[in-house]
């Protein structure tokens, strides 16, 4: 991951260089041997995502400066918010970097402290998914909603045996398929509570500035210029569902007519064609 944007533009390597320096190790060397599974472990994961994502902005902003300029509001899945914000000039590179290590830190320890995981729900609507988690909880074990991505594609998180049976009720209930994701745990639930105390801690130390474009958050899909509510939703987040079709809603219901996805892969206009085929979105990748 990142191989040729390192070789090609220098920005984008001096970032990876800043990155090594606050983590302590060589975030380069991870993004580009490997192995899989250090890198599907959140602690690297996270930093890998985050710094990688900003490097491919340094690509467009070298390409395409125009765009850059004329942006006019941002977001980001889960992470992804991170990487919006420093778009967006609300915190520093450096301090958001260290911010993030710290997230994953914690979200590792909660996740090995209790085992559990998350599961895209494709093909059923919101309801049928809340009648799956009912289910799941009747039996005991843990299920809640983590991410409303787009229409008929929802994630659930819960305790391992929560995600075995959500995949069996939803596959009975009609999903046309229920696909366990390569994560660490159960994100965006109560199972992340512990990580919340070293993540508040974590923010409370760093600079967080009014954004310059506004930034949608995941937790209320909308946007906020408050500093400290800016700390708050990022703190909540990761023991909240993430916002995601309703924060593109809104984005669209503001206007916006074009969209660009800048970092290593293509899930969010795969998502965004789900939500309105007729939006443009651009791709820039690693």
């Amino acid at each position: 991951m990142g191989k040729e944007l390192v070789e090609e533009y220098p920005q984008a390597l001096t970032l990876f260089e800043k990155a090594n320096a606050i983590l302590g190790y060589d975030l380069l060397d991870c993004c580009l041997n490997g192995p899989e599974e250090k890198l599907d472990s959140t602690v690297i994961s996270q930093p890998a995502l985050f710094v990688t994502s900003l490097a491919v902005l340094e690509k467009l902003r070298i390409e395409s400066p125009e765009i850059v300029l004329s942006c006019e509001m941002a977001a980001g899945l889960s992470l992804g918010e991170y990487t919006a914000m420093v778009f967006a000039g609300a915190i520093d590179f450096e301090e958001a970097l260290g911010v993030v290590k710290i997230r994953g830190e914690s979200m590792q320890a909660a996740a090995d402290a209790t085992p559990s995981g998350m599961v895209s729900l494709l093909g059923l609507s919101r309801e049928q998914v809340d009648s799956v988690c009912e289910k799941v909880s009747e039996s005991g074990e843990l299920l809640r909603v983590a991410n409303l991505l787009c229409p008929g594609n929802i994630v659930v998180s819960g305790s391992r045996g929560g995600c075995e049976l959500a995949a069996e009720y939803a596959v009975k209930d009609g999903a046309m398929k229920a696909i366990p994701l390569a994560v660490a745990g159960a994100f965006h639930t109560p199972v992340m509570e512990s990580a919340v105390e070293n993540l508040a801690t974590a923010l409370s130390r760093i600079t967080v500035k009014t954004p310059e474009i506004p930034v949608v958050s995941n937790v209320d899909a909308r946007p906020h210029l408050d500093p400290d509510k800016i700390r708050e939703l990022l703190i909540r987040q990761v023991v909240s569902p993430v916002q995601w079709e309703d924060s593109l809603h809104y984005m669209i219901g503001q206007g916006m007519n074009e969209f660009f996805e800048v970092g290593p892969g293509k899930v969010l206009r795969g998502l965004l064609r789900r939500i309105d085929r007729k939006i443009p979105c651009h791709l820039t990748m690693a």
